[in-house]
């Protein structure tokens, strides 16, 4: 079945999975969310790849948001499955055994800021406009955007990012930790593609292993997680 809201093209051990709404705007809404869980699912069956990259480039958003047309038409029910669906696609990038890079390419707003945060890493260009509207707005897209973003960016920043309202640039988003590269607008995708293909040269049976590890860290005591890494390290083959 063909996308209807973005392409997958697949290069050097790298698929990028791109958001193309055919609008201004990579709008998160109910057939976006479902395509890109297809999509992330076609792409870690495909032993071809390594490290999958999602972005909206070359367009001039990333994500900006859940479809609020569509939210305000919202029953409590039709609210809770949308906030469950997000959920698991957030789920789904963060569990996969694949690096997963956001290459945030514009506008991340709301659920989009969301949506990049379930990525392992983040390079932003110098025209990114990131936060999280949903006060203003009087809504929250129950994305568990308020749980991930103080693990990120600590409780203070992310009491500001959610209570303001505001929207940050790249440097401030760098400063804060929500971003971990910033790179000029012609400088942005060829330095994504680089980056991406320097992970992706690597055995994935290390990457995925090195992933799982420091994900389980935020929730297992030192102790447990040396125990972790050890018995894991006894189940990789050196590549050389």
């Amino acid at each position: 079945m063909p996308f209807k809201k973005l392409r997958i093209e697949i290069t050097n051990r790298v698929g990028y999975i791109l958001l193309d709404a055919g609008s201004r705007f990579n709008k998160l809404s109910i057939t976006t969310i479902r395509e890109l869980k297809r999509a992330l699912t076609q792409i870690e069956e495909d032993a071809a790849v390594n490290v999958i990259v999602l972005s909206g480039y070359p367009g001039e958003s990333f994500a900006a948001g859940a479809d609020i047309g569509q939210m305000v038409h919202f029953a409590p029910g039709d609210a809770f499955h949308f906030a469950e669906l997000g959920q698991s696609l957030f789920e789904q990038i963060e569990s996969s055994a694949k690096p997963v890079i956001g290459a945030l390419n514009g506008i991340t707003m709301g659920g989009g800021c969301d949506l990049a945060m379930a990525c392992d890493i983040r390079i932003a260009t110098e025209g990114l406009r990131i936060g999280h509207t949903g006060a203003k707005l009087g809504i929250i897209t129950g994305f568990c955007g308020t749980h991930k973003l103080p693990r990120i960016v600590g409780k203070n920043y992310a009491r500001e990012i959610f209570m303001t309202s505001e929207i940050y640039g790249a440097a401030e988003a760098l400063h804060m930790g929500l971003v971990d590269r910033v790179y000029c607008e012609t400088e942005f995708w060829p330095e994504v593609c680089s980056f991406a293909e320097r992970i992706a040269s690597h055995p994935l049976s290390a990457l995925s292993a090195a992933k799982r590890l420091i994900n389980a860290a935020e929730d297992t005591d030192l102790r447990t997680g040396c125990l972790l890494e050890r018995e894991m390290a006894t189940h990789i083959n050196i590549h050389l």
